[in-house]
């Protein structure tokens, strides 16, 4: 009997914790159950002739909103090239609603609801061994043959401490993102999130986190980003961690949290000020700085207290933060979103995430979407088309935002540009969405352009704006030679023959792993190195020195 636990992530890089937590929880039974991992850039075809070839007696999908489209068709495909497959499904799309997804779904034998450890193993036990029926197993919905569809009792909510650690060989993710969890539910009840269902934390015991910490560690694993939901919740806690993290760092590893960070304390901040450049990184829902949004989604935040906790982080130039906004949140209109949007700006994260409210069924927002006057998509993953605040063109417009956000913020290739350039602008958020616009005139949205193109496509723009100064271009030859010793100069790159013997005299010294640049300034030139074998861990630019 073979039971294959399937995950369809996001990307490649990406690893499920769940099919490895549940391989782990089988014991024993283990030996008789693999794993399949895919992605959902994969072509259909190709999934199933793995699982195909493969030849499992029993398949268990993991199903999320990022996934439910193609686990939809596997479900419904697999049973033709596997007469007699037995089909099981677990993951927050499918125990919402488990009757409808198995009255959806007609090829599956049954969902596993909630928290899967216990279930799956005593279903793998079932298959295996023959051992109970599933009459006896909680935490099911299954199929009776001529009845109706039968649900045992919810599960009971495991130990954290009893869980065995998820991972054997650490060598199959040397290449990519290892997920980790030291806890599981969340004290805060955000009407949007999931997690607002239990409310109660469980956490695992330090002693064996730090225990698999180090297995991580020790494999050299380049990034473990932790899943639970507010990491430092608990101030203790996340002291302690941090401050073995801090102890025990490889010199390689990066830890990613998802924090509250009006929750974090001078001490843990002391801690952060001394970690090495790139060990932790942070993400940080801000959300909206709307009151009357945050009140009405039951969120609790202390926005000042934010505001203060990241600009400190910033200070310490060490630590990459990650700060989310959420478009079609109630009570907010286009003003109110840019004014949440430039107040999150100003504060310069690593990276500022514009995401769009997800309307998720369960959740206390799902429950009050028609008060609000939202419509969303019926389909995963349930994105807002419209509100009583928001019409459909206005997140259009802020799709569009997002887009230039994305392009010339988030990858950090224009740093000294925006930088120059958002002088001119009382708030950036005017600047993005200018820039949007003018994208879709001309046709260049949602198309994949090379790096120099979205350049040139900004020179273009500046043009058009009365604002084609020499200054900008010479902060666009910066921010091209902070990433890379470009094999062609560009186009609008100062003529360097006036300085060849300056610069050949550089070269002599410095060597060539270095490019010097000359930026002309009413005082004269200047000559500026940047050295690639020295790299800033956050932003991989280069080391910059001015020569004198």
């Amino acid at each position: 009997m073979k039971i294959l636990l399937a995950a369809v992530n996001a990307k490649y890089i990406h690893s499920s914790l769940a099919v490895y937590s549940l391989k782990a929880a089988a014991g024993p039974l283990g030996a008789q159950v693999e794993i399949g991992e895919y992605t959902i850039n994969q072509n259909m075809d190709q999934i199933l002739q793995d699982l195909y070839r493969r030849r499992p007696d029993v398949v268990a999908f993991s199903c999320y909103i990022w996934n439910r489209r193609i686990v939809g068709e596997l479900i419904r495909e697999l049973p033709k090239i596997l007469p007699g497959i037995r089909l099981w499904a677990g993951g927050p799309e499918a125990t919402y609603d488990a009757v409808d997804f198995l009255l959806e779904y007609p090829e599956l034998t049954g969902v596993m609801r909630g928290e899967g450890e216990e279930t799956f193993s005593m279903l793998a036990a079932c298959y295996t061994e023959g051992k109970g029926s599933f009459f006896h197993i909680p935490g099911l919905s299954f199929r009776v043959p001529g009845e109706k569809i039968h649900e045992t009792g919810e599960a009971k909510l495991p130990d954290m401490d009893l869980l065995p650690f998820a991972y054997e060989d650490m060598k199959m993710f040397r290449n990519k993102i290892v997920y980790y969890e030291s806890s599981r539910g969340c004290p805060f009840g955000c009407s949007y999130c999931l997690s607002s269902v239990d409310r109660r934390v469980r956490f695992r015991s330090l002693s064996l986190v730090r225990r698999d910490l180090a297995a991580f560690l020790e494999a050299g694993i380049p990034q473990v980003k932790f899943v639970d939901r507010t990491f430092n919740v608990d101030p203790e806690r996340t002291e302690e961690l941090w401050r073995w993290l801090l102890e025990h760092d490889n010199g390689i590893t990066n830890f990613h949290f998802e924090i509250g960070a009006d929750l974090l304390t001078d001490r843990e901040l002391e801690l952060m000020s001394r970690m090495r450049p790139g060990l932790i990184q942070l993400e940080i829902g801000v959300q909206s700085v709307n009151e009357e949004t945050i009140r009405e989604i039951d969120r609790r935040m202390d926005l000042e207290r934010l505001k203060t906790a990241v600009r400190r982080v910033k200070s310490f130039h060490n630590i990459h933060q990650h700060l989310d906004l959420i478009a079609g949140l109630p009570f907010e209109d286009l003003d109110s979103f840019r004014r949440s949007f430039d107040e999150v700006y100003a504060l310069e994260p690593e990276q500022l995430q514009l995401g769009f409210l997800k309307v998720l069924k369960g959740s206390k927002m799902y429950r009050k979407a028609s008060d609000y006057g939202i419509l969303q998509h019926q389909e995963p993953p349930y994105e807002v088309l419209r509100t009583d605040w928001l019409s459909y063109e206005d997140l259009l417009l802020l799709k569009g935002v997002e887009e230039m956000v994305e392009v010339y913020y988030n990858s950090h290739q224009f740093a000294q540009t925006l930088k120059e350039l958002l002088k001119r602008y009382e708030s950036p958020f005017d600047f993005y969405h200018e820039l949007a616009v003018y994208y879709e005139n001309r046709g260049c949205h949602q198309i994949s352009h090379s790096r120099m193109a979205r350049y040139e496509i900004l020179r273009d723009f500046l043009k058009q704006k009365d604002l084609a100064l020499p200054v900008f271009d010479q902060c666009m030859v910066y921010d091209l030679y902070a990433r890379e010793n470009l094999k062609s100069r560009p186009v609008f790159a100062a003529d360097l023959s006036p300085y060849r013997r300056q610069l050949k005299a550089y070269e002599k010294d410095y060597g060539k792993q270095v490019h010097v640049e000359v930026f002309l300034c009413e005082e004269g030139p200047r000559y500026v190195l940047f050295d690639y074998q020295r790299r800033d861990p956050l932003t991989k630019e280069a080391y910059v020195e001015e020569l004198h």
